[in-house]
C-alpha cells in the first residue's frame, strides 16, 4: 500500500483517537451498519481498555460508549488468541450492566448493551464473518416467541426478551473476502487491508479517510504508531513458540502425574522421596 493512501490501523484509532468527540462519527459508521439503524454516541465510557499501560501495546483494547438512547455499546478489538473468549464477553456485558444502575434504583433503569468484537485470530468452526447473538425465549411446546408486559413512559406495552438482554456481533476479520460492494464490506475491508474507496460512503469511512490518515499523525504520534506495528508484528509470529512450550509442559505434568499414580498403587518408592 502507498503510503499516501495508508490509514491508521482501527485497534490504534480505538485507543488513541476514537475517544475524542471530535471523530465519534467514525465508531457511529461502524455501529450503524452492524445495526441497520444510525446510531449517535454522546459520551465515552472509562472501561479498562480505555487505560493506558504497558502491556497494551498489542492484544486487546476496547471502547465503552453511550448513546442519545442511553444504550451501552462495547467495541473490543482482539488481535491475539484467547482461549476463554466467549467467557470474558460475557463478563464484559454483566459488568457493564452493573455498574450503570446503582443501588436502590428500579429495574427499568437496566441500561440495553451491545457487544461488538472485531478479531483478527481464529476464533473457531463457522464460514461467515459476522455472528450476531440475541436472547429469545421460545416455547418448548407450542415454539412461539415470549413477549412480556412491560411498563414504559406511564404504557404498558409488549417486548421481547431481545429487546431487553444484551445482543453481541463478533466480526471474524480473517474470514472477510476481500470482496467490498456493500458498506459492510467496506468497513471489512478496512479493517482487515487498511483500505477505504476513494468514492466511499459508508457510514463512518468517509470520516476516517479524513481523519486516520498516516500522514496526518504529528511525528510523536508517527513514531508511536510504527512502534505499535513493530510490536504487533513481532508478537504474532512469537505466539506459536510460547503456545508450545505451554502445550510441552502441560504434557510433562501429566506424565509425571501418571507415572505417581502408577508407582504409588504398585506401592513403590516415588521419585524424590
Amino acid at each position: 500500500m502507498n503510503v499516501e493512501n495508508k490509514y491508521i490501523r482501527f485497534d490504534w484509532a480505538v485507543k488513541r483517537m476514537l475517544r475524542d468527540k471530535a471523530n465519534f462519527g467514525v465508531l457511529e459508521g461502524l455501529i450503524t451498519v452492524l445495526l441497520g439503524e444510525p446510531v449517535h454516541i454522546v459520551e465515552i465510557l472509562e472501561s479498562e481498555g480505555n487505560q493506558d499501560t504497558d502491556d497494551d501495546k498489542f492484544n486487546r483494547v476496547d471502547i465503552k460508549a453511550r448513546n442519545d438512547r442511553d444504550e451501552i455499546f462495547i467495541v473490543e478489538v482482539q488481535l491475539s488468541r484467547h482461549i476463554y473468549y466467549l467467557q470474558r464477553i460475557l463478563y464484559g456485558v454483566a459488568k457493564a450492566v452493573t455498574e450503570h444502575i446503582r443501588l436502590g434504583q428500579k429495574y427499568d433503569e437496566v441500561k440495553k448493551v451491545y457487544s461488538i468484537s472485531i478479531v483478527y485470530f481464529d476464533l473457531g468452526q463457522g464460514a461467515d464473518y459476522l455472528y450476531h447473538g440475541t436472547n429469545t425465549f421460545v416455547g418448548v411446546h407450542t415454539n412461539d416467541t415470549l413477549r412480556v408486559n412491560m411498563k414504559e413512559d406511564d404504557v404498558i406495552r409488549m417486548k421481547t426478551p431481545e429487546e431487553v438482554f444484551p445482543e453481541y456481533y463478533i466480526i471474524r476479520v480473517n474470514e472477510f473476502n476481500d470482496v467490498a460492494t456493500t458498506p459492510l464490506e467496506e468497513w471489512l475491508d478496512y479493517l482487515k487491508n487498511g483500505h477505504i474507496k476513494d468514492d466511499t460512503r459508508a457510514p463512518g469511512l468517509e470520516e476516517a479517510r479524513t481523519k486516520l490518515q498516516y500522514l496526518t499523525m504529528s511525528d510523536a504520534d508517527r513514531h508511536a504508531y510504527d512502534a505499535h506495528l513493530d510490536n504487533m508484528m513481532l508478537q504474532t509470529t512469537s505466539l506459536t513458540q510460547p503456545a508450545l512450550r505451554a502445550v510441552r509442559r502441560a504434557v510433562r505434568r501429566a506424565v509425571r502425574r501418571a507415572v505417581r499414580q502408577d508407582l504409588k498403587r504398585a506401592s513403590w518408592p516415588l521419585p524424590g522421596r
